[in-house]
């Protein structure tokens, strides 16, 4: 038997915990297992980026660059991976390309070895910057085609965006499912068509949102996937990932075994465990996230579906929630079919919400006009010309990458936190203050 191993990248230091415990572990609650999940032979660990950034600074009182070299002090041998929202960076707008440069060279310099690098909308030309900047850092450039399920959306379509990433560098390409929606057969298509085409490894990423997960990742495994995302056991499952040792332990004795010891694992997922309950009466988290296959029909993420019941909630609308969920598809539609990915999904989200309390475009937010102008980029499907001038009238549309418009904002952004008081601050501060200067300025002050 011809023994071709499925490698795993461990997803519990960062999406496993914003999955399912709001972003709130603390470096504290990683350094006793480090060294042993170093030592278990993962392709790489999921550690920086993503919400944790955010999270650090603004309700953990942690600094994100001293974590990530912390990490990298006790993860001498597996890459820390992180995962970057392209000319996003790890905020919600673009931003000029020399903080993104920057970024990714701070953060290379500070021990990331693997960046996974996506945008909402698959439009490449938001990842030229940061793909060239991961190249030149001399880091794995991963990068992730985003899935979702349109009309617009098909194999060749995918195929496109992965051959756009491969004329970029890409080291790998990953097929990011941040919402469940990639089913069994589906998958085995895909991995076999992007296989037949592309010379460079494979990854998939997905969620359990729908209760398809480890279903999809055989199928996968089948098909010739090289790599797959998985959490252990105590972060897993519900609107994270399938289960580490249940993945290595499925394969065990076939072609594909991981050669990987789920015995390792169990006492580093015990001290998880442990971590999740403290996390829990902490921060009165319900740490139990259901499986919601009507994601698979209105196609929002686990985590933002309970975020707009509340916010339906708190205006005293929640018998409108079914119509909230209805009015979902419509606006996508509408919209050009973006996927449901941070920015996107909470600005689809917010629409929807204003649309069911006030009715339809009442009021529409600045970040929707921005979205069909073509400030976030290209939409997968063209937006009806009646629906974009309803929203937006005879403003000027976007057709070139949008970042072209931005001016370079490093020199101008450490004169600003200079004259706030800090004119000694390192690259890093000055790059934490431009993507989040209201939360950074807090940090900066308690921890003077």
């Amino acid at each position: 038997m011809k023994i071709k191993p499925i490698k795993i990248t461990e997803t519990v230091l960062r999406d496993g915990h914003q999955s399912l415990a709001a972003t709130r572990m603390r470096i504290e609650d990683m350094i006793p297992v480090l060294e042993q999940l170093d030592d278990v032979g993962y392709f790489s660990i999921e550690a920086w980026g993503g919400a944790t950034f955010d999270s650090c600074l603004r309700f953990l009182n942690e600094d994100p660059w001293e974590r990530l070299r912390t990490l990298k002090k006790y993860l001498k041998k597996t890459p820390i991976q992180m995962l970057l929202r392209g000319q996003n960076i790890l905020g919600y707008n673009h931003y000029a390309d020399d903080v993104v440069t920057e970024f990714i060279k701070r953060a290379a310099d500070n021990g990331v070895g693997v960046i996974r690098i996506f945008d909402a909308l698959n439009d490449t030309r938001n990842l030229e910057v940061a793909m060239r900047a991961a190249k030149a850092a001399g880091i794995h450039a991963q990068g992730a085609v985003v899935y979702t399920i349109s009309p617009y959306h098909d194999t060749n379509s995918y195929l496109k965006v992965a051959r756009d990433l491969i004329a970029l560098g890409a080291d790998s390409i990953c097929i990011k499912d941040m919402s469940g929606l990639l089913a069994p057969y589906t998958a085995y298509e895909l991995i076999k068509s992007l296989k037949a085409e592309v010379n460079i490894p494979i990854q998939l990423h997905t969620h359990y949102t729908s209760g398809m997960a480890s279903m999809t990742y055989l199928k996968a495994i089948e098909a010739g996937v090289d790599v797959v995302d998985c959490a252990l056991s105590p972060f897993a499952m519900g609107t994270s990932q399938p289960a580490t040792e249940a993945i290595i332990a499925a394969l065990e004795g076939t072609e594909r075994d991981t050669g990987i010891k789920k015995e390792q694992l169990y006492p580093i997922a015990d001290h998880f465990r442990n971590v999740k309950k403290k996390l829990a009466d902490m921060f009165k988290l319900n740490t139990a996230m259901d499986i919601d296959t009507k994601v698979l029909t209105y196609q929002i993420p686990g985590g933002m579906l309970s975020n707009l019941l509340n916010q339906m909630k708190e205006q005293g609308m929640a018998d409108k929630f079914p119509e909230l969920l209805a009015e979902m598809p419509r606006i996508r539609a509408e919209l050009g079919y973006p996927p449901l990915v941070t920015p996107t999904s909470q600005i689809t989200g917010s629409m929807a919400a204003f649309n069911v309390m006030l009715g339809r475009y009442k009021i529409v937010p600045k970040e929707i006009k921005d979205l069909i102008r073509g400030k976030y980029g290209r939409t997968p499907a063209p937006i009806d010309p009646g629906f974009r001038k309803m929203i937006i009238g005879d403003e000027e549309i976007i057709t070139h990458r949008p970042a072209d418009d931005i001016e370079p904002q490093m020199n101008t952004t450490r004169q600003e936190l200079a004259e706030k008081g800090y004119p000694n601050a390192s690259v890093e501060d000055v790059l934490s203050y431009a993507l989040f200067p209201e939360v950074s300025l807090k940090f900066f002050e308690l921890n003077r």
